[in-house]
């Protein structure tokens, strides 16, 4: 009896497209078990009770943006808004960095390789190489991204290359860069090096990085949000910062998961950049997030950076001992309810999360177009401690287009597409604070997570189109008077305040904040949109 031949997973065009001559073994596309083994084997982690693979990266426990670099070169930098976010790195820095990265993999024993997808819409996604030292880390984009099927494998041919060197140390004087850790992209070459940092979060925000660049170039709106859809086909977008919200809300047991972080917008609808979730899992509870907690119980997911019994190897997910910024990579099909197309109509419901740490923004609000203009540029959130370096509390911050450090072109020309496309599809925009009540950070609680999905839930049901308003006199916001589940006084953040003196001091503290952010952008915000901000 004739035994098939097993499909080949090394792809034909080899590593040599990524200047690379390997004196070790390389691993083509292997699957999780073969990688969790190989991670186990080369003492990358240990398991945690249930199966998953647990990693530390310490010293970095978070994103690195201030080593975040882009070559400047002819081809992309009159389309690049310099400055802190894009740090221009010169091509002559670029090319020593890339050979002296080329020969730190060349000369490991073992090297992985995976060839993977970003973008579930055929018309828009590109097929992206990773070659890391490490196992758990081709685990953790193998989860991550989207898997081509084996057949596909053999002839697979990227068009972004993603070399990730975590233990070499970047030089300054040599490379160009700021410190030994860097992310460097190079638009031209459709090339990232990263090093310096076994943090497995800048593997997938580089490549949202070159999505945000390369998808405007083609109509598409490029978005850091969540989306889900309802029995009924109806989308909805989830915008916000890491820990505001977007992958809790959005794995709703009664909607379909499209993706927990990044999207594009095109004429086809939306569709998720990857294929799996990368969720912040402290203080996670299965009775608060069933769905995300049991992933965290299962062999495949990796966990990133959080503590274990000694004796039980259960996960202790209050601990902070490591970081607050404890994360979980799992494929999106261990969600029960994720759509397998990754894909998703026009939205009918956007969502703006923020966690407002001076506890005076309503918990939600609908947004007039002008309004979700100004808070769209505005962004405005609080960074939540432990997802970037030196981060140790909540701090209030304004981030263009909720992920202003991912951004490559200059913010208006993204919140100039989401307007033209919330007009096109007549979306309903809304606002809501999953942050403080009752006081500021320190004084005032977090917004109850029970509140906050039975606010989603009204919005996304069509309950609040037509419900009656309060006009929040100093932004302007419209309040609905009343929500099914949600106690009354919760819906009034001044009144939550023992104190409405200290309210409005916080309130118009805030609301001159917003105003002068929105100066930064001088003449290219039309005067409609700034007259929609904050008036008290």
């Amino acid at each position: 009896m004739a035994t098939a031949t097993p499909l080949s997973r090394e792809s034909s065009h080899g590593l040599s497209e990524q200047g690379i001559t390997p004196a070790g073994v390389v691993h083509w596309n292997l699957v999780a078990p073969e990688l969790a083994l190989a991670a186990a084997r080369k003492q990358e982690g240990v398991f945690a009770s249930g199966g998953p693979f647990v990693a530390v990266t310490t010293p970095h426990t978070g994103r690195s943006p201030k080593d975040k670099f882009v070559v400047q070169e002819p081809t992309s930098q009159a389309d690049v808004d310099w400055g802190a976010v894009n740090q221009p790195m010169t091509d002559a820095h670029f090319d020593i960095l890339l050979a002296d990265v080329r020969g730190y993999l060349a000369g490991q024993g073992e090297l992985f390789v995976e060839d993977l997808y970003c973008g579930a819409d055929p018309d828009y996604r590109l097929s992206c190489r990773y070659v890391t030292p490490n196992a758990w880390h081709a685990n953790f984009v193998r989860n991550m991204f989207i898997r081509p099927d084996i057949a596909e494998l053999a002839s697979f041919a990227p068009n972004f290359s993603i070399l990730h060197a975590p233990e070499f140390q970047g030089d300054p004087a040599r490379h160009g860069t700021r410190t030994s850790t860097f992310i460097v992209l190079h638009l031209a070459k459709r090339m990232i090096l990263i090093g310096g940092t076994r943090y497995a979060g800048e593997l997938k925000k580089a490549m949202f990085t070159v999505m945000n660049y390369l998808l405007p170039k083609q109509g598409v709106l490029s978005m850091h949000c969540s989306a889900n859809i309802g029995p009924a086909g109806d989308t909805a977008l989830f915008f916000g910062l890491s820990g505001t919200g977007k992958t809790t809300l959005s794995a709703d047991p009664e909607r379909g998961l499209i993706g927990d972080d990044e999207h594009g917008w095109s004429e086809n609808g939306t569709f998720n950049f990857e294929g799996g979730c990368y969720a912040k899992v402290i203080n996670l509870s299965p009775e608060q997030e069933p769905d995300i907690y049991a992933t965290t119980q299962m062999f495949g997911t990796i966990l990133e950076n959080v503590e274990l019994d000694e004796i039980t190897k259960q996960v202790k997910f209050e601990s902070q001992s490591i970081t607050e910024n404890t994360r979980a990579s799992y494929p999106l099909h261990y969600i029960r309810n994720h759509v397998p197309s990754g894909r998703g109509g026009h939205p009918k419901n956007v969502v703006f999360l923020t966690a407002d740490a001076f506890g005076v923004l309503p918990p939600i609000a609908r947004l007039t177009r002008e309004q979700a203009m100004y808070y769209f540029l505005s962004g405005y959130t609080a960074k939540v401690a432990g997802t970037e370096r030196g981060v140790t509390e909540p701090q209030a911050t304004f981030s263009a287009c909720f992920g202003a450090v991912f951004l490559v072109w200059h913010p208006t020309k993204y919140a100039t597409m989401l307007g033209e496309l919330l007009a096109k599809h007549e979306a309903k925009v809304w606002l809501v604070n999953t942050g403080w009540s009752g006081g500021a950070y320190g004084t005032g609680a977090r917004m109850k997570l029970t509140h906050t999905r039975a606010m989603v839930r009204a919005l996304l049901a069509g309950k609040l189109d037509a419900a009656p308003v309060t006009v929040d006199p100093v932004f302007g916001l419209s309040v609905p008077q009343g929500i099914e589940n949600v106690p009354a006084g919760v819906l009034d953040a001044r009144g939550t305040w023992a104190d409405s003196a200290a309210y409005d001091a916080q309130a118009a503290k805030l609301a001159q904040m917003f105003r002068d952010n929105i100066k930064k952008f001088g003449d290219a915000v039309p005067a409609a949109i700034l007259a929609a901000g904050p008036t008290g």
